[in-house]
């Protein structure tokens, strides 16, 4: 997927423009009922644990793309609390430009790697693992900053 592909319309004069977008993704951040957040182990590069999450497919709402990867990379079926922040920065992903809109979602139960994850595990602010893939820790300061501010 991370193939640097060109999208070619034609304007009204007849030119032919070629356009490169960035990706869609989304990322999730999985309370799990009060033991913490989910991340994931990657299976691929680039190596490290990261917030639950993937590509959006054609066709697919931000919303219901956050729902299956995290129900395929987890296990778990989760109930989205909201959309968090949107991360953009074009170097965030080494493999390609990605835009990924972070979701802030509830779950309960045991998480399962599946799918691209080679491992999950339930982790608090105090007792992250290393090393966390793309912007990842960014995300999670951001999202721990937010929650201080929510209580």
């Amino acid at each position: 997927m991370g193939a640097k592909k060109k999208v070619h319309s034609t304007n009204c004069s007849g030119e032919e423009k070629h356009y490169r977008n960035p990706f869609p993704t989304v990322d999730i951040i999985i309370e799990l009922d009060d033991r913490g957040i989910v991340l994931i182990s990657r299976k691929n590069y680039p190596f490290g644990w990261a917030l639950p999450g993937g590509f959006v497919d054609y066709g697919e709402s931000l919303e219901d793309a956050a729902v299956r990867e995290a129900k395929e990379e987890t296990g778990l079926d989760i109930r989205l609390i909201g959309q968090f922040h949107t991360y953009s920065r074009p170097d965030r992903d080494p493999r390609h430009h990605s835009i990924s809109t972070v979701y802030i979602a509830k779950a309960s139960g045991t998480p399962r790697a599946a799918d691209d994850a080679k491992e999950a595990g339930i982790f608090t602010r105090d007792a992250l693992p290393e090393p966390i893939a793309f912007d990842h820790r960014e995300i999670l300061q951001d999202y721990f900053g937010f929650r201080d501010d929510d209580f």
